[in-house]
């Protein structure tokens, strides 16, 4: 079976992105696998810090890879903006396949040592365990928020955005495989409209870069900004804020519909078809399926 470094390198010589979409329970890891199984492409299921101590550090590992390898699927499971080298060893230790070390709000060089510190133990890990375990790590700002914005992120701006120059000795000094730049994505949906990406700084970074690139706050991106931006060089691309809103929106209308339903089996489906019909249109539009 492709390794989850297999699978992104297939996908920038295909000139498309593997999605990325995180989870807080289990119906949404079935919604997000029965989409990407129906297209049969590769998926990446994220958790990040808080979303791990709900679900369950190691138990969403175990999940993903007994579907992985009961049914011989590319489906990978990531340590999504961990912010501790602590917390980043941990998922490694549980057996994540990648994991992203956010330390963007320190200066570049602190932030440059704790990532050094990161690469060095997830290559020794996968050294001793026969794995291959990917580290990504972000640069420049985006925000924090993944919920319905009323405006942009304090301290988002053209200012705060990753330059290419900075991102090449960033990469070099820290080993990492994947980088995460800001080129105009927010996180979260601001009201109104997110603001446009900049397909030829990605082009830019992903050159000076020399490592595949990952667009983090994809959701309330415009269908063609993506398309843009990955063939100028995005190769995952992390949704979050849409599928919780579907998920949200769906079981409260249920909810509301039904107020004496109170078995989960029943007022849990139609959110899970939410998600699922999220995740399956931004699938084709990252796989470039009509």
């Amino acid at each position: 079976m492709r390794t989850l470094r297999e699978c992104i390198q297939e996908a920038e010589e295909k000139k498309v992105a593997i999605g990325h979409f995180n989870i807080s329970n289990l119906e949404a890891l079935h919604a997000i696998y029965r989409a990407a199984k129906r297209l049969s492409v590769p998926v990446i299921i994220g958790l990040s810090e808080g979303e791990e101590q709900f679900f369950g550090r190691n138990e969403a590992e175990a999940l993903i890879a007994e579907i992985r390898k009961k049914d011989g699927y590319p489906i990978f499971v990531n340590a999504d903006h961990h912010h501790s080298f602590e917390s980043f060893k941990q998922s490694i230790d549980a057996g994540y396949d990648m994991a992203i070390i956010d330390e963007v709000k320190l200066p570049m060089e602190k932030n440059i040592s704790v990532v050094k510190q990161c690469v060095a133990y997830a290559k020794k890990k996968s050294e001793k365990d026969g794995r291959d375990i990917l580290v990504e790590a972000e640069l420049g700002f985006i925000g924090a928020s993944s919920k319905l914005l009323d405006k942009l992120p304090e301290g988002v701006s053209e200012e705060t955005m990753t330059r290419s120059e900075d991102a090449a000795y960033f990469v070099r000094e820290t080993g990492i495989d994947l980088l995460a730049p800001s080129v105009g994505n927010v996180h979260g949906i601001v009201k109104g409209g997110n603001p446009r990406l900049h397909p030829d700084r990605i082009k830019e970074i992903r050159a000076a870069a020399g490592v595949p690139l990952v667009l983090h706050g994809g959701s309330g991106i415009a269908d063609q900004d993506f398309v843009a931006a990955i063939q100028a060089g995005i190769s995952v691309i992390h949704i979050n804020t849409e599928i919780r809103m579907a998920y949200h929106e769906a079981l409260q209308k249920f909810l509301e519909e039904n107020p004496s339903e109170v078995a989960p089996y029943k007022y849990l489906e139609p959110a899970i078809e939410a998600v699922y019909k999220v995740v399956l249109a931004r699938l084709k539009l990252f796989n470039g399926i009509t």
